[in-house]
């Protein structure tokens, strides 16, 4: 126990048991005649005391209760369903990464309810939240040795994820993770840089191996070897797991330590500028947020809530988020004129049966057409997608499904890989968005330049979800102490935009 603790524990009163000694010692009969009448009158003075002191005991229980970890006690009044009118950090999106870095921030602060941090999501069904319509995939194969540490980091939280998530008096977590691995396949003209990303993998402490047509055949004797040069395999650290249990073990581990959640959507800021002259003559527009503006829900009222600081972890809708607080609106071939390149793309997902299909070594196959498929559960389930083409991505309007999408794009190429799916029936589909970067395809994490209260944490482009541990734990490095403490991130700055670097992965699925 702490010494915070302790002091809290010296306030406490615990019931007073003077009250015992003093009726007990009374108990001293002059005759028989007071002896009956007085028995009586103490054994329901007794049970008036007893009464007392299970009520005493209960308030005790509670107050102990209060100021152990894992409780939601708080100094502060706040009223529910709105924000506080103050906080030291506001992020906006309520998604996997946002409740990941809401848990780091309160995971490195020094002092209970040091730093004050809310987390403002708008979607409080999670209908439509990209974290939950995910295929909830994690894997090491990646070609940039930053997103390789970041998936080593995240499958070894997920491992002891009790360990770090857990809620003192609340059932274990269990996320469901299939440890069954990912299979990239390449022809021959992909099979050079499946070589060059296994090196790499390889010096970032990866467990994967290259395997030649025979051996992928005699590994997965289902798999139709046609065409392929070469594939590789993750022996560790890959697989997939439940979504929705994560993000929800990341939100219930930060409401318990003191994170407050809103419902509600940001709708503008209130922020200062301040105008400076370079070197060159130029001029240059600093900016600083003082108030996130947040409209409740079926109401046209809102909330401003003052910070210090804000983390834009709104996915899919980062890039709008970015434009209120004036990112992107400077004059031409300005810093300030640089957008954040973050949009929705939409993305399909199919739930098809097979019956006579791979079994529970199944893993997750990435063919090199771009189709992947993975085993869903038991008795011949499997999902399936495919990223489209410039040309043919859908309206994101709406998250309706095509499933001529399916048979014309996707099912041609299953069957040729795996025979047996020619036979397959589909069963239901869903739509998610994907953060899509359009510069690079990769994170954005950091603070922007010019507004330099505001952190962003959006454009991961399907990967999110698995880098969601990493990512937030980077975030509150950066914020708390002033740096990346364990993975270097710094190629993911917004910083590259300004200057047209790219952060190239080429594994991006």
């Amino acid at each position: 126990m702490n010494f915070a603790s302790v002091a809290v524990f010296r306030k406490i009163r615990p019931p007073d048991f003077g009250c015992m000694v003093r009726i007990t010692a009374c108990i001293s009969p002059y005759n028989n005649f007071s002896r009956s009448i007085s028995t009586s009158k103490l054994l329901c003075k007794q049970e008036d005391v007893f009464k007392d002191l299970e009520k005493e005991f209960v308030k005790f229980r509670q107050k102990v209760k209060d100021v152990l970890p894992g409780s939601n006690w708080t100094p502060f009044h706040v009223t529910p369903g709105l924000p506080p009118e103050r906080a030291d950090i506001v992020i906006v999106g309520g998604g996997v990464m946002g409740w990941s870095i809401a848990y780091w921030l309160k995971k490195k602060e020094m002092i209970r309810d040091a730093v004050r941090v809310v987390v403002v999501e708008r979607d409080p069904s999670y209908s439509r939240a990209s974290t939950v319509l995910s295929v909830g995939g994690i894997r090491q194969q990646f070609s940039m040795p930053e997103n390789i540490q970041m998936s080593l980091f995240g499958c070894s939280f997920l491992r002891n994820i009790n360990e770090h998530l857990g809620v003192v008096n609340e059932e274990p977590i269990d996320i469901q993770y299939n440890p069954c691995g990912y299979l990239f396949v390449a022809n021959e003209s992909g099979a050079t840089i499946l070589e060059e990303n296994y090196r790499i993998q390889k010096e970032e402490g990866a467990k994967v191996v290259l395997l030649t047509p025979t051996k992928l055949k005699e590994k997965f004797p289902w798999v139709n070897t046609d065409g392929v040069a070469l594939a590789s395999y993750g022996l560790e650290n890959e697989g997939w797991f439940d979504p929705w249990s994560l993000l929800n073990a990341f939100r219930r581990k930060a409401l318990s330590m003191g994170v407050y959640q809103c419902f509600g959507e940001v709708t503008g800021f209130k922020y200062s500028t301040r105008e400076m002259v370079t070197s060159d003559g130029e001029p240059v527009v600093f900016k600083r947020i003082h108030h996130v503006n947040v409209q409740m829900p079926d109401s046209k009222e809102y909330q401003p809530v003052e910070c210090a600081l804000v983390v834009n972890a709104a996915g899919a809708w980062s890039g709008k988020v970015a434009e209120m607080a004036g990112i992107g609106t400077g004059l031409p071939n300005s810093v300030d004129a640089v957008k954040l390149p973050v949009e929705p793309r939409k993305r399909f997902v199919y739930v098809f049966h097979s019956p006579d299909g791979p079994g529970l070594d199944c893993p997750l196959l990435i063919d090199y057409t771009g189709v992947y498929f993975r085993r869903e559960g038991l008795a011949g389930n499997y999902i399936a997608g495919l990223s489209p083409t410039e040309e043919e991505e859908p309206s994101i309007s709406n998250l309706e499904v095509d499933y001529n999408f399916f048979h014309e794009k996707i099912w041609p190429d299953l069957a040729s890989r795996v025979p047996t799916f020619e036979n397959l029936k589909v069963k239901s589909a869903w739509a998610g968005y994907y953060d899509y970067n359009t510069f690079d395809q990769n994170a954005i994490i950091g603070p922007h330049p010019l507004v330099n209260n505001m952190y962003f944490a959006t454009g991961f482009s399907g990967h999110g979800l698995q880098h969601s541990p990493a990512t937030g734990r980077a975030v509150a490095e950066l914020i708390l102490d002033t740096c990346f403490k364990t993975i270097d991130l710094s190629a993911f700055s917004f910083g590259r935009l300004c200057y047209g670097e790219k952060a190239l992965e080429r594994n991006i699925v």
